[in-house]
């Protein structure tokens, strides 16, 4: 088995690239290992790193009622042996990434952009605001992510920024919040250096620039951004992505309005 044009076997199988097998490759890797010496002193730390991405459960009772409960959860089973030679039965299931929670900097590479708005639209209904920073982090090491709110009526206006995400190839997930929606823009990063793209907020900063741990932040300088559709105006409408001065300035103008 070949990843990036590199054999992977135990031994360069990380937490990473573990997330690039499936069950019968778990299998077939410790089973090549075996004759391997190196198995013996460290079969716990290849396990620690396969659990990373799959459940693991051994088979106590080995007969065909059971297996087959197991195969109808999703399950592959199947025999490894360890440095005693003594042959165990796995039952393996790869882990599904379903919840923010779930999402680490080792799997957000392995998500598409149409699965984490999946992910997203599940978890929450906040706004991109509503995130933890550390889940904004992950998500942004490996996707563009970039918001906009507008009123409802007008977010989807011809010749708009929503348009233009669009045709970027943007995959875009709504948010209504009373009369205004909020959109938020995610695609895969084209660059392969991890470099975080979208907004990072002032308060994040320090005085020459310099991204905060959040250690750093004094939680008394955060207000709590609450929304409240009463108190949303021309002036608190709001974008996080770049865009020209152009686009920026006809939806503005669409804002203002004897209506608000």
């Amino acid at each position: 088995m070949k990843r990036q044009g590199q054999t992977l076997t135990l031994k360069t199988l990380t937490k990473k690239n573990v997330w690039n097998i499936q069950e019968n490759d778990v299998f077939r890797l410790w089973s090549q290992a075996q004759r391997d010496a190196d198995l013996k002193e460290n079969s716990h730390h290849y396990l620690d790193i396969i659990k990373s991405a799959f459940f693991i459960e051994e088979v106590k009772v080995d007969k065909v009622e059971v297996i087959r409960k197991y195969e109808e959860r999703g399950c592959k089973v199947g025999s490894v042996r360890f440095d005693n030679g003594t042959p165990v039965k796995w039952a393996i299931k790869k882990k599904n990434i379903t919840r923010i929670n779930d999402l680490n900097t080792d799997n957000i590479h392995h998500v598409s952009a149409a699965k984490l708005i999946e992910i997203l639209e599940r978890n929450f209904g906040g706004g991109w605001e509503s995130l933890p920073q550390s889940a904004q982090s992950v998500i942004q090491s490996a996707f563009e992510v970039s918001t906009t709110t507008l009123p409802t009526e007008r977010l989807k206006k011809t010749g708009g920024l929503y348009e233009m995400k669009l045709k970027e190839g943007f995959e875009i997930l709504e948010i209504t919040k009373g009369s205004w929606t909020e959109a938020i823009f995610v695609k895969e990063l084209s660059t392969g250096d991890g470099t975080q793209s979208g907004k990072v907020d002032d308060e994040m900063l320090d005085s020459e620039g310099n991204i905060l741990c959040k250690d750093d932040i004094d939680d008394s300088e955060i207000e709590e951004d609450e929304f409240d559709d009463d108190k949303l105006t021309e002036e608190s409408y709001h974008t996080t992505f770049d865009a020209g001065p152009e686009v920026l300035e006809m939806e503005s103008e669409d804002v203002v309005d004897d209506d608000f």
